[in-house]
């Protein structure tokens, strides 16, 4: 945590120093206090004024610093929250993709929002405070066994117990934290599924369903939260009586002193003062690290997902970026299959080449491993056997970098950002784009006529009720011709385009914008009509290659794709 505001460390030293000349003040308020009501008791002017001046000044220097030390570690706290959120979205940003695949998105926001803004009281407040009462409190102890050290050894064995019970209470919470966020996080994924699939939730009438789900977490947190308080009556019941004890004892002993002649009663008051002082300081030391224990059970996952290497992608990254790509790509024997489930081979044995300027279409069934190969193309994922070859390159020597600026992708339900139609097409994009270059994209996808009849034209912000399916495959598919790819990969990119947007966009798929060869285009399609067109079709079932070859050929061998093309077409007829 200190490495967050190590480079800030004056703003932390300004903080403690003004923290530790207030804590001074205010201890030394109560001596100055009551010798002045007993010098004004004994009608000693001089003394008096002396008392009073000192109390002032006290008063005013415990008044400034308190505020400089309020500033300044809410200075620290901003700083903490702004870079551990910078720190912990950065090392998300660069995992696995296979990481996503087991992390919740609301589990993952919830780390961030919520974990992040408890982590950040340690210093601004927590750390803040405890440093405070411990400096209050010692100085209270010091005085004490100073004045009447049998009194004060009293006194220091009644904190004790109180200590013990606090540091039971403080373990506690910080487990108790740890749970909530836990079952917190889970809340929020219900409600954020629940939320974005709210059409689905409304036609199927599963409101109540949805609500017991979301109320099932609650209840969890509310029995939680039930203990907690329950933990923290005791902790209250403790102290009261612990210091009310000392009042009893201060007042017993300390009366019996004053009768034996041992102290005076100024001596009694200011002792009576000091503890309270103390017992107080001891509370609130008690109660602050209760609260620092539940940041720190708060911090555990946050600062465990800090620490995870980046993927192996951005560490053994490749160097290699070729002068010149012609798109030649070939899978030689790729299998592979996800982490979390070795024994179920997603490809297995996957063995073609894509040449310069050719289009290939990849079709099967459901389930065949089709968008596994794109992925792995993508280098989202890694194959577990076999490899990837560009221009016989190996994939994984190339710089992803360099490689992801050069490929086109548009899959089945491509997603925009909330932001205006410009800056969705333009997105990712790392060249100098014009308005112009962005108009020509999206005439080449046949969305220019849409977004200009838009109120705001180019510059509408884009939402989810605003677009259809169809449209937004366009804004996409005209997002990765304005990259000018060499290689462009559409997965179902064109499966909510009706029939004559779909003929016109397929039109432009294989055109280039500059004079170059012509771009490599692979293609997943369930809709076969749309690659019957293409130089080579990889037929897949099971996660292997069953058949390969032309429309034409594929239809002699009467197999697979003969056979889903009869499908469709009595499906059709």
């Amino acid at each position: 945590m200190w490495d967050l505001v190590a480079r800030d460390r004056w703003v932390i030293f300004a903080a403690f120093s003004a923290l530790i000349v207030a804590a001074v003040s205010e201890i030394s308020i109560p001596h100055f206090l009551t010798a002045s009501i007993f010098s004004a008791q004994s009608a000693d002017l001089a003394v008096f004024h002396r008392n009073v001046r000192l109390l002032v000044l006290l008063c005013v220097a415990s008044g400034i610093c308190s505020g400089i030390r309020g500033c300044f570690f809410g200075i620290a706290n901003m700083i903490l929250v702004k870079r551990m959120r910078e720190t912990l979205y950065s090392s998300l940003l660069l995992q696995d993709i296979s990481f996503f695949d087991n992390e919740t998105v609301g589990d993952l926001t919830s780390r961030l929002g919520a974990d992040c803004q408890q982590v950040s009281r340690v210093i601004g407040n927590d750390l803040n405070l405890i440093m405070r009462n411990v400096l209050q409190g010692g100085g209270s102890l010091i005085y004490l066994l100073i004045l009447s050290w049998p009194l004060g050894l009293s006194t220091l064995v009644v904190c004790s117990i109180l200590a013990a019970v606090m540091l039971r209470y403080g373990r506690y919470q910080k487990k108790a934290a740890r749970l909530i966020q836990e079952v917190t996080a889970s809340a929020n994924d219900v409600a954020q599924e629940t939320f974005s699939l709210i059409r689905t939730v409304r036609v199927y009438g599963t409101e109540e369903e949805e609500h017991g789900r979301y109320k099932w977490w609650l209840e969890k947190l509310a029995d939680i939260s039930l203990r907690q308080s329950a933990a923290y009556g005791v902790w209250n019941f403790s102290f009261n009586i612990l210091y009310h004890s000392t009042q009893v004892i201060a007042v017993l002993f300390g009366g019996m002193s004053i009768l034996a002649g041992h102290i005076t009663v100024e001596k009694l008051t200011k002792f009576i003062l000091y503890s309270e002082w103390l017992i107080y300081s001891t509370w609130w030391v008690g109660d602050n690290i209760s609260n620092l224990m539940q940041s720190v059970g708060a911090s555990e996952k946050v600062f465990h997902l800090m620490d995870l290497l980046p993927s192996s992608q951005f560490i053994e990254r490749g160097r290699v970026k070729l002068q010149r790509l012609t798109g030649c790509i070939e899978f030689l024997n790729v299998s592979f299959h996800y982490p979390s489930r070795p024994m179920a081979s997603v490809v297995q044995h996957v063995n073609f080449v894509v040449h310069p300027g050719e289009v290939v279409a990849i079709v099967g069934l459901s389930g065949s491993g089709k968008s596994t190969l794109v992925n792995l193309l993508l280098r989202l994922y890694e194959p577990t056997n076999g490899q990837i070859l560009i221009d016989d390159i190996p994939l994984k020597d190339l710089d992803i970098m360099w490689w992801r600026e050069r490929i086109g992708f548009v899959g089945q339900e491509p997603k925009l950002f909330r932001m205006d139609i410009s800056s969705n097409i333009r997105y990712g994009c790392t060249q100098d784009v014009k308005q112009k270059d962005i108009e020509w994209a999206a005439k080449q996808a046949y969305a220019h006529n849409f977004i200009s009849a838009l109120p705001n034209g180019y510059e509408t912000l884009v939402d989810d009720d605003l677009l259809s399916g169809g449209q937004k495959q366009r804004i996409a598919i005209a997002r990765a011709l304005l990259r000018d790819p060499k290689i462009l990969i559409l997965d179902e990119a064109t499966s909510a385009l009706d029939a004559e947007s779909e003929h016109n966009v397929k039109g432009v798929l294989r055109s280039v914008r500059s004079d170059s060869a012509t771009r490599s285009v692979i293609v997943i399609a369930h809709r076969l009509s749309t690659i019957q067109a293409a130089d080579r079709i990889v037929v897949m079932d099971g996660g292997e290659i069953v058949e390969m070859g032309s429309h034409r050929e594929l239809l002699l061998k009467d197999g697979l794709y003969a056979r889903l093309t009869r499908k469709q077409a009595d499906a059709m007829a």
